[in-house]
């Protein structure tokens, strides 16, 4: 199993990866363009090419010359990285691909000098975010959005 970083040149095979990867939840939590249109399970070219325009890297995990999931970080400060649009494909979940990309990218925060890695995810995920929590994320606040069909619980992990 791979991990690197990615280019422009990537942003069709990350798109693929984050909205085939995002399916099931929006079809889990009754999401769907008409609620939110901006739910990664709708995610296109256009929008990695606009993360990249916003300084975001990803990275992408791939096994045998076939890519299995992606990762996207930003740094909106000197001292906190967001952990963005974790992604495994359905197909190899449960097979740690997750849990290497996120300490990929704590790695990544670690060598910015970053203090804390935030994640925004549905608040009533309680699977998801159990299993955050036991890669050593603090659950935080949860936020009601009026655009968004579910609440937004935060976590973050100290480094």
């Amino acid at each position: 199993m791979e991990i690197e970083g990615t280019t422009i040149d990537d942003a069709k095979q990350i798109a693929l990866i984050v909205s085939e990867a995002n399916k099931d939840v929006a079809e889990q939590f009754g999401i769907d363009f008409e609620n939110n249109p901006k739910h990664p399970s709708f995610y296109t070219k256009e929008w990695v090419l606009s993360d990249f325009d916003r300084g975001e890297a990803y990275f992408i995990c791939y096994e045998n010359k076939v890519y299995t999931g992606c990762v996207a970080f930003e740094q909106p400060n000197p001292t906190t990285a967001y952990l963005n649009r974790l992604s495994v494909l359905p197909d190899y979940r449960h097979q740690g691909i997750g849990t290497k990309l996120v300490h990929h990218v704590l790695e990544h925060s670690r060598s910015k000098n970053i203090q804390f890695v935030s994640i925004g995810i549905i608040a009533a995920h309680q699977i998801l975010k159990s299993w955050y929590i036991n890669l050593g994320f603090i659950e935080g606040e949860t936020q009601k959005f009026d655009h968004l069909p579910f609440d937004v619980t935060y976590l973050s992990y100290n480094l």
